[in-house]
């Protein structure tokens, strides 16, 4: 039985990966085996993430989503979700979105954490997180999916890397004890124009409430969170759809501002 699984979850992780690779979204991976597990699709996450890393990427840090109400009932879920960073992922503050990268990308607005010490479960707490933070940054994630027209439920998210494909990071690097976590408030603009406010206690209440929950998860899997690692708290407002030629800003306040080209 133990064989059949990880023929199974190799051949899952396949599929995404032909995915990324021929940028052709798959069916998904729920269609192919309805019965897979959220534990099942860490592990094919996890496969994937260390192929990578084999091939020489470097895990830099984490992403969490599904931190909004509103995803995690529209999943049917009462939890986040996470992935992870690589190096590979980076865009710097303004540059384009490489479009031979991505299927079907989407913009969200958050705030990065820069970790300044180890975060270790499974009894983090949101003032363990607030000190072992640097700084913090506004960042935008573009979020994509391997699995076409975004037809996703819960493990296919979490075994696509929870549908993650680059981030960007801007502003100035500020500490976190100088501003208000909850009360953050973000404006996302496409082409200029207005589509997306939003507010730090958008996610779980708290971003930093969102950093202590994945050290906790990851405690699962006897993963720890890293001094230097970046960590995007989870979307403060709704995807945007990104095509060629668009252009997003987020604004923070007191943080600044980070933006990113299609």
């Amino acid at each position: 039985m133990a064989t059949e699984v990880t023929t199974k979850r190799k051949q899952l992780a396949e599929q995404l990966l032909q995915a990324e690779t021929t940028l052709v979204g798959t069916l998904p991976l729920t269609a192919a085996d309805p019965d897979l597990t959220v534990e099942e699709a860490y592990a094919i996450q996890l496969d994937n993430i260390n192929r990578k890393v084999a091939q020489g990427k470097t895990i830099v840090g984490k992403k969490i989503g599904l931190t909004s109400k509103a995803m995690q009932d529209l999943l049917g879920v009462n939890e986040p979700d996470y992935g992870h960073l690589l190096d590979g992922m980076v865009v710097e503050n303004g540059n384009v979105v490489p479009k031979q990268k991505v299927l079907q990308p989407k913009v969200e607005g958050e705030i990065a954490f820069v970790l300044k010490k180890e975060l270790k479960g499974p009894n983090v707490t949101t003032l363990d997180v607030l000190q072992a933070t640097d700084y913090i940054l506004p960042a935008i994630e573009v979020v994509d999916s391997r699995v076409r027209d975004w037809k996703i439920q819960l493990p296919d998210t979490i075994a696509d890397n929870a549908s993650s494909a680059f981030y960007v990071l801007g502003g100035k690097p500020t500490r976190i004890e100088d501003v208000n976590l909850e009360l953050l408030g973000m404006v996302l603009t496409k082409n200029g124009q207005l589509v997306n406010t939003g507010v730090g206690a958008a996610a779980l209440g708290n971003p930093a409430q969102c950093v202590a929950w994945l050290a906790n998860r990851l405690a699962d899997f006897d993963i720890s969170l890293q001094a230097g690692e970046v960590i995007l708290s989870g979307a403060l407002s709704a995807a945007v759809d990104a095509n060629e030629g668009d252009t997003f800003t987020v604004k923070f306040a007191h943080l600044g501002e980070v933006s990113v080209h299609f």
